[in-house]
């Protein structure tokens, strides 16, 4: 590891630690207090600012400017409960989920005997989402490997001692096509540019190059897509919630099927984002990529 990681990994494990030993209210306010912090010295302050405009540009500056700040506030409290995610993907679930709804969509999937792409964005506390549901049934996620080593190591621990299975993006492909043709659970996440490599699709009225990847594998496979959310309450605890499931129409060597499904399940991402929008990760430079002339 390079000296920068080493010290970023030490500060990673102080900092979770820290916020693992205290009392969850304690923890979520400590992290709270990080996130405005964040805010203040202005981190990414400016790409988010960019990415609301372009997202609500009807809204008044002052609208957006309450959504960023708490965008701030729930971007630490999330990384707090990541600090405990394997306890709270154990603990009686109606100590950590106020609302549970339409797990039933998840059994009527897999009914399908297809295997069940369970999707959603970085939005609210997704992670926490694939681990209480794989103690619902056995679920694998798809992860992009971080550039830090040390980084990397704990935070692969942390995610398979909530009982899940990782599959690195791209490495796992073939390992993803396998799972779906037995009949598993893949979780998946595609709200981030993907440069050329994705399919332009609209995203608040807006072409954004999104990946490919849920689409491909639901065409390939006859998986069906099932949308979720897992959200902050009121009381602190997470309103957890899937949507029916998308089934896939026409076949995986067919661009226009891939790029129509694609559009499908980014609608729905921003239906709910346009509910909650605190909650979706407005520093990534989403619309980073141009679309191809002609496209715009």
């Amino acid at each position: 590891m390079r000296a920068t990681h080493v010290v970023e990994t030490a500060l990673l494990r102080g900092l979770v630690g820290m916020l693992g030993a205290l009392p969850r209210p304690a923890a979520l306010g400590l992290g709270a207090a990080i996130g405005a912090a964040a805010g203040a010295i202005g981190l990414r302050r400016r790409v988010a600012r960019a990415n609301l405009a372009l997202a609500f540009p009807e809204r008044e500056p002052a609208w957006r400017e309450r959504v960023l700040h708490d965008h701030y506030l729930e971007l630490g409290r999330t990384a707090a409960d990541y600090a405990r995610l394997p306890r709270l993907a154990a603990a009686p679930r109606a100590e950590v989920f106020s609302r549970w709804e339409h797990e039933q969509y998840m059994h009527d999937a897999h009914a399908h005997g297809r295997g069940v792409i369970m999707l959603t964005g970085h939005f609210g506390n997704f992670e926490l989402y694939a681990a209480a549901m794989s103690r619902v049934r056995p679920i694998a996620i798809m992860v992009k490997p971080l550039s830090n080593p040390g980084a990397e190591e704990w935070t692969s621990a942390m995610r398979r001692a909530c009982g899940v299975e990782l599959l690195p993006i791209g490495l796992g492909v073939r390992g993803a096509v396998r799972r779906l043709r037995a009949g598993g659970i893949l979780a998946m996440v595609a709200d981030q540019d993907a440069r050329r490599d994705g399919v332009f699709v609209p995203f608040f009225g807006r072409l954004a190059s999104t990946p490919t990847g849920p689409a491909w594998l639901s065409l390939a496979t006859g998986a069906p897509i099932v949308f979720g959310t897992c959200l902050r309450g009121p009381d602190g605890r997470y309103e957890a919630r899937l949507t029916p499931p998308l089934l896939p129409q026409g076949d995986a060597g067919d661009a226009g099927a891939v790029r129509a499904l694609t559009a499908r399940h980014t609608a729905m991402l921003e239906a709910a984002v346009r509910e909650r929008p605190e909650s979706w990760f407005w520093l990534h430079k989403r619309w980073k990529t141009a679309p191809p002339t002609g496209e715009a």
